[in-house]
């Protein structure tokens, strides 16, 4: 289908890309700028914040709980951002409404961004909190059973990297993996995927925005040969976590994020690709209000629930 008439609307607002030099500091204050008043936020049970001491260093994490219970699920939450943008404060709907629909836990990682950390520092901290989050789950009531990591966007990418670095380090706590349009090969050709030409203009991200939005994540060092970086190009997907994908049909990470899926389908891992028509890239951050895609976060707990742990 076309384009949801409520996105075309926001996106006739936005100014045509100039080829300027992206600004992050400016950016980030622009991002920080739209960040809803606390009154204004779905309310939950409690929201908190905290330190997460990892291997990599103190991480900040904010954690969501969605009711009273005795124990919970965990659903440890990357941020998207090209590597360089979101913060806890950006993605604290997301966060919300993913503990609201899941009944999880939330903890959501306010990890270190390039250019000013070079990788794999992001990655770091966000395996760093997982392994935290494990490590203390009795504190955090969790059941211990129940162990979910999500993220979008460049998050999605450290969602299937710390998942490929926990089975590769023996550490099996992970029970789930969410990604949500997620960024998973960073090595830009315009012809690796068929969606980089057909939703390469006129969708807000854009097919020639993508090498200058993470080139302050790869040149600080991260390679996209390396499947940590790009890990689509990982060859042994099998033994991996249960794993929902959701894209966005005008996205130009469309395809990538479903031949991913495929993937760990070949592997033996159940996996789950979902297509949100009419949806564009950013859709579960800019436009969970339009209750088709909101869906997306109900979708997310029918797919933790239906196979949590018991």
């Amino acid at each position: 289908m076309t384009i949801h008439p409520e996105i075309a609307k926001i996106l006739s607002t936005l100014p045509a890309p100039d080829g300027s030099p992206l600004n992050p500091e400016a950016m980030r204050a622009g991002e920080a700028a739209q960040v809803p008043a606390l009154e204004d936020r779905l309310p939950l049970y409690s929201v908190e914040d905290a330190t997460a001491v990892a291997p990599s260093g103190d991480v900040p994490v904010r954690i969501y709980t969605p009711v009273e219970a005795d124990a919970y699920g965990l659903l440890v939450y990357f941020h998207g951002g090209a590597f360089f943008l979101g913060s806890l404060d950006t993605h604290d709907h997301v966060a919300r409404a993913l503990a609201k629909e899941t009944g999880y836990k939330v903890i959501s990682v306010g990890y270190r961004l390039a250019p000013e950390a070079s990788f794999p520092a992001g990655l770091d901290d966000c395996y760093g909190v997982v392994r935290w989050a494990a490590a203390r789950g009795h504190s955090l009531g969790w059941d211990g059973k129940n162990l979910a990591i999500a993220g979008d966007s460049s998050g999605g990418n450290f969602v299937a990297a710390v998942a490929a670095r926990a089975h590769d380090d023996g550490f099996p706590a992970i029970t789930h993996q969410v990604l949500f349009y997620p960024s998973l090969d960073l090595d830009f050709d315009v012809d690796r995927y068929a969606s980089l030409r057909e939703n390469a203009e006129g969708y807000g991200l854009e097919t020639a925005g993508l090498l200058p939005f993470n080139s302050f994540y790869l040149e600080n060092g991260a390679d996209p040969a390396d499947p940590l970086v790009s890990p689509i190009k990982r060859e042994d997907l099998s033994g991996l976590p249960a794993a929902l994908v959701i894209t966005a049909e005008h996205d130009p990470l469309r395809d990538e994020g479903e031949l991913y899926g495929r993937h760990l389908l070949e592997a033996g891992v159940d996996a789950t690709v979902s297509r949100y028509a009419g949806a564009n890239h950013g859709f579960v951050q800019n436009f969970s209000w339009i209750p088709e895609y909101y869906r997306a976060f109900e979708e997310t707990g029918e797919f933790l629930n239906a196979r949590a742990g018991r």
